[in-house]
């Protein structure tokens, strides 16, 4: 689930392995319930997907790109483009239902 310090957002989430990106705060309850649900998708799914939370209190320039209104939301890109977006906790079978679904996934 780590990045390389090198790495822009921008560079992140226009590669061709998709991204999702978790919008999130540290004082939202939600946003916490969300943690170990990431922790098991990325066990679910490994490196065919990438995972990136965002705090929007320390990014708000890009949560009004989104417009994020309510956290937690998890937005899928894939080669710079949005394909789902939810506000709200889902669990980690769900979003691997929802990726495989709109992502085109590395066999």
């Amino acid at each position: 689930m780590a990045t390389s310090v090198n790495e822009t957002y921008s560079e992140i989430i226009n590669g061709t392995t998709p991204v999702l990106v978790d919008f999130s705060a540290e004082w939202c309850g939600p946003c916490k319930m969300m943690a170990p649900i990431l922790k098991e998708l990325h066990g679910m799914l490994g490196s065919a997907v990438r995972i990136l939370k965002i705090d929007v209190d320390r990014n708000p320039k890009l949560a009004a790109q989104y417009n994020i209104s309510g956290v937690p939301t998890l937005i899928l890109f894939q080669s710079g483009k949005v394909l789902w977006r939810q506000s709200g906790v889902m669990p980690a079978n769900q979003l691997v239902k929802v990726i495989k679904q709109h992502a085109v996934l590395a066999a």
